[in-house]
């Protein structure tokens, strides 16, 4: 699967294991450390100029690649420049986590939900970088915690995603209808889920925000054993939303269970193109390019379609 999942990667990028990231624990330390390696292994790429542009100079430091240096500049003040990129953003930004208790499943020694929480780090480094205001919205069946868009909330977020925890069953309908009403001023919303639901009722909670006239991202993030299900021996599969448990012999029922995993991202992928929200299904075994390469190729092209 992990072949599969780093096909959008960038060529030459080398991130470390999202478990080995899940264990240093300060997530600002994490969200620098892979955004920043992710910018330079941009500015190495083939991709380099795609979907991110010129912002600014600034003076060469030691350390700096030479790369970058602005020559034609250096001729005509006889000082080194290095040009700063940035991606194309919104102004207001906000991730709507989903903390409910099924993101707290994990088979490879990293959650759902942490792998989530670097996730949403690394995105609103990445957006608070370019000067744009962040916020973010962990949810349940209902609306946790709530951080509005703001350029001094960046550590506020930080905070947030330290302290969450995976505590209640969830539902998308009831708390992203109550964001929609809150949401005024139009903005990027990053959705990081693993969309538990049917898919009318996950088309049904993001399709108010969309016709309000909110950018949508999806990250439809799951375990690598739910897409898989690589079970062989019987035994009581529990339901983590509520805690039911099911006898279950996996032999019996593994093609018939992928078959309907494959439908389920099938029909998300068709409904969230037509709706035009951008939709990427994340493995929490593929390192963090991915995803921040996905971000930053959508942001491309909604700058292209406005």
């Amino acid at each position: 699967m992990r072949n599969t999942f780093q096909s959008g990667a960038i060529p030459g990028a080398r991130f470390v294991d999202p478990v080995v990231l899940a264990r240093i624990g300060n997530l600002e330390l994490v969200a620098r450390s892979v955004v920043d390696g992710f910018i330079n292994g941009m500015h190495r790429s083939p991709y380099f100029g795609a979907s991110v542009d010129f912002a600014e100079h600034r003076g060469y430091t030691p350390g700096d690649d030479i790369r970058r240096v602005d020559w034609k500049l250096f001729a005509r003040t006889d000082r080194f420049y290095v040009k700063e990129y940035e991606a194309d953003s919104n102004s207001n930004f906000a991730v709507l986590l989903d903390v409910s208790k099924s993101m707290g499943f994990g088979s490879t020694g990293i959650t759902k939900l942490d792998y989530a929480r670097i996730l949403t780090a690394c995105l609103t480094y990445l957006v608070h970088r370019q000067r744009d205001r962040v916020g973010l919205v962990t949810f349940d069946s209902e609306i946790v915690e709530h951080v509005p868009p703001s350029a001094k909330h960046m550590e506020t977020v930080l905070h947030v995603l330290d302290r969450t925890r995976p505590l209640r069953p969830g539902q998308l309908r009831a708390p992203l209808h109550k964001l929609a009403e809150h949401f005024g001023r139009r903005g990027l919303l990053v959705l990081v889920s693993d969309l538990y639901e049917d898919p009318e009722v996950v088309f049904d909670a993001v399709s108010l925000l969309r016709f309000r006239g909110h950018d949508l991202i999806v990250f439809h993030v799951l375990d690598p054993a739910e897409i898989e299900f690589p079970y062989d021996e019987a035994s009581a599969f529990e339901d983590l939303e509520s805690g039911e448990q099911i006898p279950i012999v996996p032999e019996a029922l593994k093609d018939k269970y992928r078959e309907l995993v494959r439908a389920h991202i099938d029909a998300l992928t068709a409904k969230f193109s037509e709706l035009r929200i951008d939709y990427a299904l994340l493995n929490t075994a593929a390192p963090l390019d991915h995803a921040l390469f996905n971000y930053l190729s959508m942001r491309e092209r909604m700058s292209r379609v406005r």
